[in-house]
């Protein structure tokens, strides 16, 4: 479902017949550089289980947070992909504003070379109290466990260093029908080695790892100001979720290259290429005011596309793979 943003698309169960698990992304700012009268500098919250993962809070993003009916204090977890302003400007008020209104830790993820902006960012203004912050910084190829994904960090290419992001869920496994039928396994018993492990057919008994096929969690992959790229596909393969920077059309291919960014014919084809489920562009150019082209140009080479709308919550379905 798709609230204030186009609702035409879709989403195309990416692992058809597997238990579903819901999802939220919601849209703070779609500006890319500078905001414009209708477009807010960028920043995204993803909702996956328990976490609520701020990416690229850009300038006025704790105030787009609010008028999105969500909380400051929710927020688990800050991804920051790159230190050109539009992607970090938000960073300080947001968190001086969570802590004080909850004592939560948050993990602050961001290249390790940037650490020199994330010491100036932290300490930009005068507090007496504790931000709560833990530095988590990654360099590309790092992993982060945590209990609900696992988070890895791939090289972008932008005119200034940057680093994207993966989230992966576990890994599970699916029971496959043909292996059942061949072994004249009913309702009944699927149901017992459901719950117990393992059944007994007739005088055989069966495991449910040889009924089962290991397969992949669910995905999301948050891709920002980059041009085409191996880091860029990486994150991008077989996710559930794309969100991905559409700055330029491609009749300004040439902008996008010399910017380091990429234009919406260039996402989609990132996505049609990676087999992605669903793409969200966003970080557009200001010199665009009618998104709806970005749309057209996308779904030309890939139909499952939206171009996000500031303050839209895009709500999808992932397919996982537990048993």
């Amino acid at each position: 479902m798709v609230t204030r943003a186009d609702p035409t698309p879709q989403y195309r169960p990416h692992r058809p017949g597997f238990p579903e698990v819901r999802f939220e992304l919601t849209i703070l700012g779609t500006a890319s550089q500078a905001p414009t009268r209708d477009r807010g500098q960028g920043g995204y919250l993803l909702r996956w289980g328990d976490e609520l993962v701020l990416f690229d809070p850009g300038e006025g993003c704790q105030r787009q947070i609010l008028l999105a009916g969500m909380s400051a204090a929710a927020v688990t977890r800050v991804c920051i992909t790159h230190f050109h302003g539009d992607h970090c400007l938000g960073l300080p008020g947001f968190l001086q504003s969570r802590a004080l209104i909850t004592d939560r830790r948050i993990a602050l993820h961001y290249p390790t070379h940037g650490q020199g902006f994330v010491d100036h960012l932290l300490a930009g203004s005068l507090i007496d109290f504790d931000l709560r912050v833990d530095l988590e910084p990654l360099d590309p190829g790092d992993q982060i466990t945590a209990e609900q994904f696992v988070l890895t960090a791939a090289a972008l290419d932008h005119t200034a260093p940057a680093i994207g992001y993966r989230f992966e869920g576990p890994v599970g496994w699916h029971l496959v029908p043909d292996r059942l039928e061949r072994a004249g396994m009913d309702g009944e018993a699927i149901g017992e080695m459901r719950r117990s492990g393992r059944v007994l057919v007739g005088e055989r008994e069966v495991g449910i790892r040889s009924m089962s096929e290991q397969r992949g969690g669910p995905t999301v992959a948050f891709v920002m100001d980059t041009r085409p790229c191996v880091g860029a596909a990486e994150l991008a393969a077989g996710a559930d979720l794309l969100i991905c920077e559409a700055t330029y059309l491609a009749e300004d291919a040439a902008l996008a290259e010399a910017h380091g960014h990429m234009t919406a014919t260039q996402a989609a084809t990132l996505a049609a290429d990676a087999d992605v489920g669903l793409m969200v562009m966003s970080h557009f150019s200001n010199r665009y005011d009618d998104l709806e082209a970005f749309t057209i140009e996308a779904r030309e080479t890939f139909p499952a596309a939206i171009a996000a709308e500031d303050l839209s919550c895009i709500s999808w379905t992932a397919k996982t793979h537990r048993v």
